[in-house]
């Protein structure tokens, strides 16, 4: 069973190997608030790890999750990995997506579909609606085609 500290080791150095497969110049630093494991990596042109929509840095968190679980039963941590505050930028664009999504379906009276997104990006448009409130969600569909489908409250 790993320890805590062991768990930050893997994530950093499976992002240190990436990086430099990716041949990037690039810091990358780990840390673990108990709950969860955020790996950053800083450094110029990280659009290479972040990839198109997110899906290499999407895979390589999906990795470190993996690698942190191991054969569970080790302590159980949630594993962000971030580049140049991309998760930050990426939540903004989503809470704003969910708001634009809403108002038109309040406007038509009726169902908005959203493109498809991952798991975590549904998440925080589930949860932004629920806390705006007035409005369903649900999600249609099979991975990695599932997608958000938003509507008024009945």
């Amino acid at each position: 069973m790993a320890r805590d500290e062991e768990l930050e080791d893997i994530v950093g150095e499976l992002l240190d190997r990436v990086v430099e497969a990716l041949g990037l110049d690039a810091d990358v630093d780990v840390l673990d608030d108990g709950t969860t494991i955020t790996g950053t990596v800083e450094g110029d042109d990280v659009g290479l790890l972040i990839g198109h929509h997110g899906q290499t840095i999407d895979a390589v968190q999906h990795l470190a999750t993996r690698f942190v679980l191991g054969d569970g039963t080790g302590p159980r941590r949630r594993v962000v990995i971030d580049a140049a505050g991309y998760r930050e930028r990426r939540r903004v664009a989503l809470i704003g997506m969910a708001d634009d999504a809403a108002d038109e379906a309040l406007a038509k009276g009726g169902a908005v579909s959203l493109a498809p997104m991952s798991a975590g990006e549904r998440r925080v448009v589930h949860e932004h609606l629920r806390d705006r409130g007035g409005f369903e969600t649900h999600s249609e569909g099979e991975e990695p085609e599932r997608f958000l489908v938003v509507e008024p409250a009945a």
